[in-house]
Order: C-alpha cells, then structure tokens, then sequence
C-alpha cells in the first residue's frame, strides 16, 4: 500500500516547490509528477510554464486534468507528486450541474476514486491541494461548492496520510504530527 502525504497551504504560499523538493528526495532524485492544470488564456500558460521550469529529466510528467485516477496504475516511478487536488476540482466541478441532487454523493465518489487510486499504487503519494477556508464565505453558489467540496477533499486525503504540511511563507510544518487525537 502506498504512503500519502498531503502538502496544503494557501495561494503563493511555496507549497508547489516544496512539495516538489520533497519528491526528489523522497524519490533519490526521480519522480513522476500528475499535472491537473487546463490552460485556457496567456496567464494560465505562463503559470505553468514557471511549474515546467522547475522540472527536469528526473521527473515522469503527466497531464490529467480529468480522470487521474487511471494515471496511477501506469506510473513506474517510486514517488508520485499530484499537483494540484484543488485545480483537479474545478475541472470537475465546471462539468457539474451544481442544482443536482447527487452532487454532493458525485463528489464524495469522485474524490474516493482519487484516493482509492493512491492508495493502490506502489508509490508514495503527495497531494498538493490550495487550503481555502479561512476566507470569507463567497457570495456566489459556485464559489461556495467549491469551498466547501476543497475543504472536504482536503479533509478526507489529510485522514489517509501519514503526514499532512501547511506550508506558509515557504516554510512547512507536519501539522499531523502535533495533531489532537480524539
């Protein structure tokens, strides 16, 4: 069974490189790394241009801005850097009909099929996910989803993982290591 860590923080907070420091290491110098970004405009494609930069020939690069799940199981690298669940959720969720009944039962199928596939890799797993919830609540129906669906993602992988990092200011902390267990 795989070992997951969850790497968690908010916008620019470095949890993208440090994530990605952690894999080589972890990995001696290689691993593979599952991109769920969709470019759609100029500031989106240098984004991901700079994540590309970063990357050199130790890394196994896939893109899956949809059914990552049937990545997992091709990987032959040691260590898989998933990056990130949060982009992941919206492509997911800009495919929703957010008024549907089963949304929330969608989701909860959708995000266990993510974990379920980690869990069944050789690999260990880091999840790079966006922490959104000590903002305001948004004003609009979508943006509210999102927040609440982010949050519950992070939720449930952070119960999978042996360790959890907030990455703030570049810096990371194992917060499940100072976890209150109840």
């Amino acid at each position: 069974m795989a070992e997951i860590i969850l790497v968690t923080g908010g916008a620019r907070s470095g949890k993208s490189t440090f994530a990605e420091k952690l894999a080589l290491k972890l990995g001696n110098g290689r691993a593979a790394y599952i991109a769920t970004a969709q470019i759609f405009d100029d500031e989106m494609a240098q984004r991901v241009k700079v994540h590309k930069s970063r990357r050199f020939n130790n890394w196994a690069n896939f893109e899956a801005p949809f059914d990552a799940d049937k990545i997992f199981p091709t990987v032959t690298e040691n260590v898989i850097l998933f990056d990130c669940v949060t982009m992941y959720l919206t492509n997911w969720l800009l495919t929703k009909n957010l008024d549907a009944k089963n949304i929330f039962t969608e989701f909860e199928i959708f995000i266990e099929k993510l974990i379920t596939a980690a869990e069944k890799s050789c690999a260990t797993v880091i999840f790079v996910s966006n922490e959104v919830g000590a903002g305001i609540v948004p004003e609009n129906k979508l943006a509210r989803i999102f927040r609440d669906f982010a949050g519950l993602a992070n939720q449930k992988i952070a119960a999978h993982s042996e360790k959890v990092f907030l990455v703030t200011a570049g810096i990371a902390v194992d917060i499940k290591k100072f976890a209150e267990r109840i």
